[in-house]
Parts: C-alpha cells; sequence; structure tokens
C-alpha cells in the first residue's frame, strides 16, 4: 500500500496520528486545521560508537522521504497539504546527527515531492533523548518560509520509542494556517500571488 524503503533501514515500527482542531477558544471555524505526523522507528547503525562518515545513512534516505510523505498524506485523508515539517529523535546511544544525517535534503527533497510539492525549505527538530521523550515538530507553510499564520508546531510522543540503539524519524504536515491567526505578516494569498509572478 505504502512506498517501501530502502533495505539498509531496519524498521521497528511505523507511526501516525491526526489532530482536528476546530478552535482553541474563539468562534468555531467551518474549516478545521489538521495536523499529521507519520514516523517509522528504525535501529541506528552507529549507536555506541563514533563514526566520522554518516553518508551510509543519508544516502537511501529518499525512500524514507518518499513512504513518510505518502503515510502523512493517507493520515490527512486527501486533504492538500499547506504547511510541512521533518525531524527526529535519537536514542541516547546515539547522536542528533544520526538523525539529521537521515533528514536532509536528499530525505527533504523526496518528501516535498511525496506531498505535492513546495518551494521552502523544510523546518526542522531533532535531538538525543530518552525512550518516551516528545518533540516539538514545526510547521511553516510549504512555498514561503514568511507567511506567519502557518507558523506552528505539532507535538509526537512514542512511549516505546527511541530505545537506546534506535532513530525515530517523522515528518509532519497541516492543511492550512492556525485556526485562529490574526497576528498580521504576509498572507499565504499574498504568497501565492508573488509567487505567480
Amino acid at each position: 500500500m505504502f512506498p517501501e524503503i530502502d533495505s539498509y533501514y531496519q524498521v521497528r515500527e511505523w507511526f501516525g496520528f491526526v489532530q482536528e482542531i476546530s478552535h482553541e477558544g474563539g468562534p468555531v471555524q467551518q474549516q478545521p486545521l489538521f495536523k499529521a505526523v507519520a514516523g517509522v522507528v528504525i535501529a541506528n547503525p552507529f549507536a555506541g560508537r563514533w563514526v566520522e562518515d554518516l553518508s551510509p545513512l543519508t544516502e537511501p534516505s529518499a525512500s524514507l522521504g518518499t513512504a513518510l510523505g505518502a503515510r502523512v498524506l493517507a493520515l490527512l485523508g486527501g486533504r492538500p497539504v499547506e504547511g510541512y515539517g521533518k525531524g527526529g529523535i535519537a536514542g541516547v546511544n546515539g547522536d542528533q546527527d544520526h538523525v539529521v544525517a537521515c533528514i536532509t535534503t536528499v530525505f527533504g527533497d523526496a518528501f516535498r515531492a511525496a506531498v505535492g510539492g513546495g518551494e521552502a525549505w523544510i523546518s526542522s527538530a531533532t535531538k538525543t533523548a530518552s525512550t518516551g521523550s516528545s518533540l516539538d515538530v514545526p510547521l511553516a507553510y510549504k512555498d514561503e518560509l514568511y507567511v506567519r499564520s502557518h507558523y506552528d508546531a505539532v507535538t509526537l510522543t512514542v512511549p516505546d520509542a527511541p530505545r537506546p540503539n534506535e532513530l525515530l524519524i517523522c515528518v509532519a504536515a497541516s492543511t492550512r494556517g492556525r485556526i485562529h491567526q490574526r497576528v498580521g505578516g504576509l498572507t499565504r494569498d499574498e504568497a501565492i500571488a508573488q509567487l505567480s509572478k
């Protein structure tokens, strides 16, 4: 059903969830905000040792970006993606750059293509942490980073991951700006108009 990833990555589990937000204390919106996260937990081949060259994690990472993009789209139920982000957590026997190596441009370009394209770079958050730690995955408008209405985040917690010798890799996507955004700045429509010139 979903694209397979490169066999270099040893998968223990996939996960995903969706938030549907109608209001945050203000008027109920006719168009809810949907935010989704899709992720995978893989073995960290470099856990417990220093390795200078992390390219073995990067080279096949387009397959991760494509697969996670397809999964997050499915979670959104076919709704168009307006915002996106990426991130991950290295278990405590690894280090932060093990995650970063998995979500560089190779991964990002594939993820961007899988969710329908985008002109803006993809915001990210990475860290090293213990099992069950939370990660706030940043979101921004997919075609112009300076669209303030789409600055957001989605919080991810996987109770059994990452274990010390694992990497948790994830993507996030949203269907609109914040539910009650009202702080000005460049609008989505203005960004679209600028891009079409």
